[in-house]
């Protein structure tokens, strides 16, 4: 067994005994308040659906890097549709839709694929931006121009360009880190993710000071501090896991999670302001694909660079 087998197994295993921890507590706590508690079965639900999405990530990860570009181009058109559902359209963004979902969409994908660096990080950003605005005008209509083409533009920057930045760290030839991309993803998902899940327990827990009540009323300060600095100590001892040393690790983990709550915020706001609470329910207890994502559609393009710039 090589080091990279041996180190995703131990890595799979954690969060396997996590999943069987948090399961039980919540079998228990269901045992305790028997009436219907909806706190509670919230809790069991997002649980449920945690060990889903771990077992399809695992199987993405055993059937190696073509597989898990693919998991994160399926999550990301999934993702790209609850957003652009949300926006108004009409016959006239026929060709941005079109361009978006079947253009932009598969070839920012293949651009990963292909290890293209130089295209696939402008290509959505450059390209992509100056374009749509193109399709919009050719259509002759004028009507709410900015807003339509901005909402498409920023639908594929979030659930397109950003989620790409994940499976592009496979690109990385990072020095002593050879055949062990994988690894980084799993670094980012995991540290981002179990700060979403902390912020929420602590929230539930300890939580009496609203963070931002007219964004997400759920999210409080004490929840904030205490998951984000939990997350960050937990990311700093999975360093083994990453290129990086103890402290590195932490630093990165502190700038993940903080860019994820950021994040976080950024997508409730376009949330309320649309007057919806989650982007989808394809996920149980969770919402959408974008609603589990959207800390991670703020964290990874940063992630990303930090790593080309630093360690490349």
């Amino acid at each position: 067994m090589s080091n990279y087998q041996r180190d995703t197994l131990l890595l799979f295993v954690g969060i396997g005994v996590l999943l069987v921890v948090a399961s039980i507590i919540g079998l228990l706590l269901k045992r305790r308040f028997k009436s219907p508690n909806s706190v509670i079965d919230n809790l069991n639900t997002r649980i449920n659906a945690w060990w889903i999405m771990v077992a399809i990530i695992g199987i993405a990860f055993l059937l190696g890097k073509l597989a898990v570009i693919f998991l994160f181009f399926v999550a990301s058109g999934i993702a790209l549709r609850e957003f652009l559902s949300l926006t108004p359209v009409n016959r006239y963004d026929f060709y941005a839709l079109i361009f978006a979902y079947f253009i932009a969409l598969p070839l920012q994908f293949i651009l990963v694929a292909m290890s293209w660096y130089g295209l696939f990080s402008i290509f959505i950003p450059v390209y992509g931006f100056l374009l749509l605005a193109i399709l919009a005008a050719i259509t002759g209509s004028t009507d709410n121009f900015l807003e339509r083409t901005a909402e498409v533009q920023w639908g594929l920057m979030i659930t397109v360009y950003s989620i790409s930045c994940v499976p592009a760290l496979l690109t990385l030839p990072i020095d002593h880190y050879q055949d062990r991309n994988l690894l980084l993803i799993a670094f980012l998902v995991l540290v981002v993710e179990l700060s979403d899940v902390l912020q929420y327990v602590f929230g539930k827990l300890f939580g009496k000071h609203k963070i931002s009540p007219n964004l997400s009323p759920s999210k409080t300060v004490e929840g904030f501090l205490c998951g984000i600095f939990s997350a960050s100590f937990v990311g700093a001892c999975l360093f083994w896991i990453t290129p990086f040393s103890f402290l590195q690790a932490g630093l990165i983990s502190l700038m993940l999670t903080l860019l994820g709550f950021l994040g976080g915020l950024v997508m409730s706001a376009i949330k309320r302001d649309r007057g919806i609470k989650d982007w989808g329910n394809l996920i149980g207890g969770h919402g959408g694909v974008l609603d589990r994502l959207d800390s991670i559609c703020f964290s990874a393009p940063v992630f990303f660079h930090v790593v080309r710039f630093f360690w490349v």
